[in-house]
């Protein structure tokens, strides 16, 4: 069976892009391949390094999060990165044999430091984030990684790394694929894209007054003032909704908005509940698992465990080849 690695930054509650844009597919490769999820503090950390009080209650929070939607632990690995010491070390190793170049041509780094513009991210830590992604890779001998096409740049690092190690070191490492999943678009409240960092997200974990109430503040199309106005659905946050959560009725919604048969009030209280049915289940899946702290905690410590176990044969491996002194 053909192992999997991904991984989400513990940066708070999960909101609808992360179970459209991963979670949604992580269910389907959880059935297909042997998956290692990993709650990837160490990455949060590169980001958000002066507001580290958080990282723990965060981590707990995304466990829940996919726990709710499905992830499962007797179906896939569910670990907690900064608990493997492992991606620490080889993390240190590959960066000794990185190119500065090949960091610094990364096509995210500079999109990624005007974007987080109110965080200060000249830092080594951050330059080097890629060589820890690779590392996360690695470490586990991932055949396939799921991403998007913006992602590819990253995983073609990976991969430049691979051959890099291999041949200073001799074989050691496969080349992982890429499995490119579509993203849908999903647009906030605020019209941007959905992001905690924008504060315009609906959360997985919101109550249903609150998923109505967000709703109601989502930005349609600018141009239609009037009621017989004709729509151009294109341009608007709630018909991403629709074209995410229900696209048996998207067509429709689609043709309705363009000839004014649709007003935004209706469409707006409409995809309120059939967001509220989808998250339904979850909200309630999450309350019991909440209350259950001790599960939660069997859950990560039996995943760590079984993740560290892997990750510690693949380090055996990189000393040996390195050439470390290995007989005290």
């Amino acid at each position: 069976m053909k192992r999997v690695l991904s991984g989400m930054r513990p940066t708070g509650r999960l909101h609808l892009g992360h179970l459209v844009g991963a979670l949604e597919n992580w269910l389907v490769l959880q059935e297909k391949y042997e998956c290692f999820y990993m709650i990837a503090d160490w990455h949060a950390l590169m980001s958000e390094y002066q507001n580290s009080k958080g990282l723990s209650e965060n981590t707990e929070e995304v466990l829940l999060d996919w726990l709710s939607c499905g992830i499962s632990p007797d179906r896939s690995i569910i670990f907690c990165q900064s608990n493997v010491p492992e991606h620490a070390e080889i993390y240190l190793l590959f960066s000794i044999i990185m190119p500065l170049g090949w960091l610094k041509r990364n096509p995210t780094y500079k999109e990624q430091i005007r974007e987080l513009s109110n965080v200060d991210l000249e830092t080594h830590g951050f330059l080097g984030y890629p060589v820890l992604q690779a590392g996360d890779i690695l470490l586990y001998n991932a055949d396939i990684v799921p991403i998007g096409v913006d992602q590819l740049p990253h995983l073609e690092l990976t991969r430049e790394l691979v051959r890099r190690f291999n041949h200073l070191y001799g074989e050691t490492f496969g080349l992982p694929e890429p499995l490119l999943t579509e993203t849908p678009k999903l647009l906030g409240i605020d019209g941007r894209k959905m992001s905690k960092s924008y504060n315009n997200a609906i959360f997985l974990s919101e109550q249903s007054d609150i998923v109505e109430k967000k709703v109601k503040q989502m930005i349609t199309d600018p141009e239609r003032i009037h009621p017989n106005d004709l729509g151009h659905p294109d341009v608007c946050s709630i018909f991403y909704l629709w074209k995410a959560f229900e696209k048996e009725k998207n067509k429709v919604v689609e043709e309705e908005c363009k000839t004014a048969k649709r007003g935004c009030v209706f469409c707006k209280e409409e995809i309120a509940t059939v967001l509220n049915e989808k998250l339904s289940p979850i909200r309630k899946r999450r309350a019991e698992l909440k209350k259950d702290k001790e599960l939660l905690s069997r859950i990560i410590k039996e995943g760590n465990e079984k993740a560290r176990e892997l990750a510690s044969k693949t380090m055996i491996e990189v000393r040996r080849k390195i050439g470390f002194y290995e007989k005290l």
